[in-house]
Order: C-alpha cells, then sequence, then structure tokens
C-alpha cells in the first residue's frame, strides 16, 4: 500500500487508516467496490469507473456525500499525493456503521476508503506463452437473485471459492458457469474466443460482470474491423475455437491457451490475440 489513503474525506496516512469492527462492508459484505488502473500517473477510464460505482450504490441504496465530479477529484489528487505512476486503484464503499442486519440501524454516512499500490496479476511468462484455465465447480450467482451489474462486496465470495478450487488444481484461470451450464466469466476476468474471425463473447445477462476492459476491448476489435458476437455458449465452443483471451483490469488483456486440459487452437497464443494485446497498449499509451 502506498503512502496516503483517502478515508471519508480526508488524505490520511495509511498506517492510520482504520475502519471500524461495526462497519457494515466488514461485518455483512454491504457495499460496493471498484478496481482502476492508473498508467502514467493517470487513472484509465476514470469517469467510467465512478459511474459505475454510483450505479451500484444508487442500486444498494447507499448515497455518497460528494458528487460524482468531486469524488473523481479525491482520486485524481491520491494519485498525485502518492506520486503514483503504474498502479492499481482500490475504491471499497460500505453503507456505514452499525451492529444488525437492518440498514435503518446505520448512523452517519457511508464509509468510503481509496487506495492505491502495485499490482501484477500473472506472470510475464503467462502474457507471452498463454494461460491454461479450468473449469470450476462454483457457479456464477443467479442474476434474479444478485444482479450482476452491481459490483457488491459480498457477491465475490463466490469468485474467491472458485479461485481455491483453481488454485488447487494448478491453474491460472478458473472458468465459472451459469446454473444451467452456459459459460459465464473467470474469478477475475471476462471471457473472449474467436472463431473464424469472429470474436464472441458472453452475454450480460448470464451474470457476469460488464468489465470496462471488455467494453475497450470490443471497441478496439470494432475499430479494426474485427466483427463481435455477444451470446450463449458452452464449454463446447471454448475447445473448438480456434483462440481465446481473457480481459479485465488487472489482467489487460491475457491469452488463453487452453481449458480443462485441451488446447485451444495449436495452444499457443493467437494471432488476433496478439494482435489485440497491441491495439490495447497503444491505445493506453495514446492516453498519456
Amino acid at each position: 500500500m502506498d503512502k496516503w489513503v483517502f478515508l471519508n474525506g480526508e488524505f490520511v496516512p495509511s498506517e492510520k487508516a482504520h475502519v471500524s469492527i461495526y462497519d457494515h462492508g466488514f461485518l455483512y459484505g454491504d457495499g460496493a467496490f471498484e478496481g482502476i488502473r492508473a498508467y502514467n500517473g493517470r487513472a484509465f477510464k476514470l469517469e467510467r469507473h465512478v459511474e459505475r460505482i454510483y450505479n451500484s450504490l444508487h442500486a444498494l441504496y447507499i448515497e455518497m456525500p460528494y458528487s460524482a465530479e468531486t469524488f473523481a477529484g479525491y482520486i485524481e489528487k491520491l494519485l498525485e499525493m502518492n506520486e503514483v505512476k503504474d498502479a492499481y486503484i482500490r475504491v471499497t464503499i460500505s453503507r456505514g456503521l452499525a451492529l444488525g442486519l437492518d440498514p435503518r440501524n446505520i448512523k452517519g454516512e457511508p464509509t468510503v476508503v481509496v487506495s492505491t499500490d502495485k499490482l501484477s496479476l500473472y506472470p510475464k511468462s503467462m502474457y507471452e506463452n498463454g494461460l491454461e484455465v479450468v473449469t470450476v465447480a462454483t457457479r456464477v450467482a443467479n442474476p434474479q437473485v444478485l444482479e450482476p451489474r452491481i459490483k457488491s462486496l459480498g457477491k465475490y465470495v463466490a469468485n474467491i471459492q472458485a479461485k481455491l478450487e483453481a488454485n488447487q488444481m494448478g491453474a491460472g484461470e478458473g472458468l465459472m458457469l451459469t446454473e444451467d451450464g452456459h459459460v459465464a466469466e473467470c474469478t477475475g476476468d471476462n471471457l473472449f474466443f474467436v472463431k473464424n474471425g469472429v470474436v464472441n463473447t458472453p452475454a450480460a445477462y448470464l451474470g457476469i460482470l460488464e468489465g470496462i476492459t471488455r467494453e475497450t476491448v470490443i471497441e478496439l476489435l470494432e475499430k479494426i474491423g474485427v466483427k463481435v458476437n455477444v451470446g450463449v455458449f458452452t464449454r463446447f465452443d471454448i475447445y473448438s475455437a480456434d483462440e481465446a483471451f481473457l480481459t479485465g483490469t488487472g489482467a489487460e488483456v491475457i491469452p488463453m491457451v487452453k481449458l480443462d486440459a485441451r488446447n485451444i487452437g495449436d495452444g499457443k497464443p493467437g494471432p488476433l490475440t496478439k494482435r489485440l494485446i497491441q491495439e490495447f497498449y497503444n491505445y493506453i499509451k495514446s492516453l498519456a
């Protein structure tokens, strides 16, 4: 963690940044969060990330004490104070303080925390050689139970359980399915696969998070003239794909070369994936 943290309207030294044991996020996972990437000292798609967390909070009936524009300014100020160039920005907001489930017991404003730190999700070798993925038993939450567009704290217990399964099998990532057995997403990344020159990705209504890197990649693919198909798929579609890749704030764009010990294509990062990675980095550089 870097030197300064934004906590409830103030910038405080990280070693003095503490949250109450009665915080609803700590007690019940009652809140929302965002992970934002910083490149060359600038937050990547900050406005879009702030918009998403404010939408999540609105759906959870949590009212922020600052406007979206003011909050974005606090995030930019924290980057400046910590003198970071390339970093991970973590935004965590809980409902506030109270013991007991009933939100009516909350006294005062939400707990708002922003911190910055270094992030290295996958080793460099996995970007060069590709990621091996296994299907895990833990399913994505049914969207009729948990709205996937809310990036809530409690929802991610399932993703952590899925990651534990993947770790136990020695895989780089775990593929999560829907209750009906359709392909959804990986534990922390969105999934894409290529077949006959068309890039395919699971539809949002299946219960996936509509990742901001996912949105960016779709825009980049369409810009270079590659058709993107959003639909419903099974593991057979991935097994028989020409190539595949994952996207996420931490992962950026990373090749996926195996699923359940089956090679995808020739078992190496595909040409379209390699081109997309370069297009993504070029796009980042253009924002500097």
